[in-house]
């Protein structure tokens, strides 16, 4: 079997690998602070009025709202995007060729646009006619039956097919064409996948504990609650117009883990499970995002919920947000945005009025999330809280795999596990339920020489967005010069302890550097001689768990040849690595 990270990523210039220590310009802050007012802020009546109306099934924007609304707006309202699958308008449109599709803005629109309601992403940039295909996983868990499916489908696309990890514990399957999508359509469905509603103004996929239901220090089992969410956003695959025409895509997940694995403060809904008055339940936090001009951290709704109050709450929040958000600048549609302007307690009464009883408990005193608590690392074999079982976490160098990788992943869960792989925000895979007595044989397949369960400590925290090889938003190549980087600061420093790494191709964020120890967003600067080069704004400080915070500017537009340096000299600095000569001087 060939290694996945040998000949699928584009080749790279050298980079530089001299020490000189690069001085840090002026630090600015790169996140505004997500501070909603306490109280209500004054709001007239005609400003929460809904702005949008159910017209013969689907929710459109009403006539009246329609001024000043961005482009994305208009294209929903000329056509609407979920007939595509729940009138069967795909099995039309895959007939005719994207180049027939391109010659009228309609279709067109259809191609670019509306097509990602049924998860599906045109690579026009660099991969005309090819898509990228964006399941619904909720909490990351998979069976080796699905992914041996996905392996099929990525298989027949050759070099243009391979698969990535997603940092929502998701799948991702590139070199689609269209007039197989609606065979790929049925063969996810009779697999038990879909890819409905995981693209544009859509709740994405609900991240949750990776461990669920087998880590010994669990809160609670997250999967029945991301698998309701997952059912009711999609109405069990067959699709919910009710929440398809969100002003901007959102984001929810359930937290089951004191690791908190699930990263709550970036999403727009968090679950964080406290109990009140005997009760279980959870309280809430909203607003959570990134977007290329704001990064917010998620606040506290002061509210509580039951468990049997997860879907109510939800579609609640869910409505609010689709009846009240601003559809004009799609950098200020964000759920947040809506927060700021009604203030925490006015958003609060919208979502409180859209309740089946128009009632919310105030927050419970009782979390149940220890907040001292040292994030621990799943890669490796751990024993599973079920008595003579463990699992197993292997690191997938910045998510991609290949169909064989894929195959094998699958046999492996089959012949060591239970079939089942956990995905992880981090783009990693977890295999569960291993009997300890197949463990050393497990420890010695061939596919984890490259997929290891001990890989280099900076390797170990590396994140990477798609990058310019398949995404036409993305201003630098991320995956490969990742690697490539990480590579050579490896043979330049030691480091005692884990240093996340996180790269993003453009401001968009998708590789969420702003959470990150080191972050790595890509830019078009200028070299020493004045020449045009890919680069990247550094990001330092960026912090997960129980004392989340956004990192902050570190050193902008920096060459990537260059780069290695500047690294370098962040680890000595910042986080205690020692260069090898050092090192090895030492020893002698």
């Amino acid at each position: 079997m060939s290694s996945s990270l040998s000949v699928r990523f584009p080749s790279l210039p050298p980079l530089s690998s001299s020490t000189a220590s690069a001085r840090p310009r002026t630090r600015v802050l790169a996140a505004t602070p997500a501070v909603a007012p306490a109280a209500a802020v004054e709001v007239g009546a005609e400003r929460l009025e809904p702005r949008v109306e159910e017209k013969d099934g689907y929710f459109v924007l009403k006539e009246k709202f329609r001024g000043g609304i961005n482009p994305h707006e208009k294209v929903k309202i000329e056509k609407e995007p979920m007939k595509l699958f729940m009138e069967n308008g795909i099995e039309e449109l895959a007939k005719i060729s994207v180049g027939e599709l391109d010659k009228a803005k309609s279709t067109k629109d259809d191609v670019d646009v509306r097509l990602k309601w049924l998860g599906l992403f045109h690579r026009r940039k660099h991969h005309y006619g090819r898509f990228m295909m964006r399941l619904k996983l909720p909490n990351g868990v998979t069976t080796s039956e699905q992914t041996w499916y996905l392996a099929s489908v990525i298989r027949k696309y050759g070099k243009d097919g391979c698969a990535d990890v997603t940092t929502r514990q998701n799948w991702q399957i590139r070199g689609v064409v269209l007039p197989d999508v609606p065979e790929i359509l049925k063969g996810l469905d009779e697999v038990g996948l879909t890819s409905l509603q995981s693209g544009m103004d859509n709740v994405r996929n609900p991240v949750g504990n990776p461990l669920a239901g087998i880590d010994p220090q669990e809160i609670v089992d997250t999967r029945p609650y991301t698998n309701l969410l997952s059912h009711f956003i999609t109405a069990n695959s067959q699709g919910n117009p009710t929440i398809t025409n969100l002003p901007r895509k959102w984001n929810v997940c359930v937290v089951g883990s004191h690791d908190l694995y699930e990263h709550p403060h970036i999403n727009d809904l968090a679950y964080m499970p406290a109990t009140k008055d005997g009760r279980f339940g959870f309280n809430l936090l909203v607003g959570g995002f990134f977007s290329p001009k704001r990064c917010a951290e998620a606040v506290p709704l002061d509210a509580w919920v039951s468990a049997d109050d997860v879907i109510p709450v939800c579609k609640a929040v869910l409505e609010a947000f689709r009846d009240l958000g601003a559809r004009g600048n799609r950098q200020k549609t964000r759920m947040m945005w809506l927060i700021d302007e009604l203030g925490i307690e006015g958003f609060r009464s919208e979502v409180v009025k859209r309740m089946p009883q128009q009632e919310l408990e105030r927050a419970s005193s009782e979390d149940l999330v220890q907040k001292q608590w040292e994030r621990r690392n799943y890669l490796g074999v751990h024993p599973q809280k079920q008595e003579g079982f463990s699992f197993v976490g292997l690191h997938i160098p910045v998510g991609r795999v290949q169909a064989d990788d894929m195959d094998e992943l699958a046999r492996l869960a089959d012949t060591y596990g239970s079939g089942e792989l956990r995905l992880t925000v981090e783009q990693n895979i977890i295999i569960p339920n291993i009997d300890n007595s197949k463990l050393e044989a497990l420890l010695k397949e061939p596919l984890l020489e490259m997929f290891s369960p001990v890989p280099p400590i900076l390797m170990k925290g590396l994140v990477a967005c798609t990058g310019n090889q398949f995404c036409g938003q993305a201003i630098i190549e991320t995956k490969a010069r990742a690697l490539k980087v990480t590579e050579e600061v490896e043979r330049l420093v030691s480091v005692t302890r884990p240093v996340r790494m996180h790269w993003t191709g453009c401001p968009n964020t998708c590789g969420q550097v702003q959470v990150a120890d080191i972050g790595f967003m890509g830019c078009m600067t200028r070299d020493e001689n004045g020449k045009t080069c890919e680069g990247v704004d550094v990001f330092l400080g960026g912090r997960i768990g129980s004392d989340s915070h956004l990192g902050d500017i570190y050193k902008k537009g920096v060459p990537c040849k260059n780069l290695v340096p500047l690294v370098v000299d962040i680890l000595v600095n910042k986080f205690g690595a020692v260069p090898r000569e050092r090192e090895e001087a030492a020893e002698d």
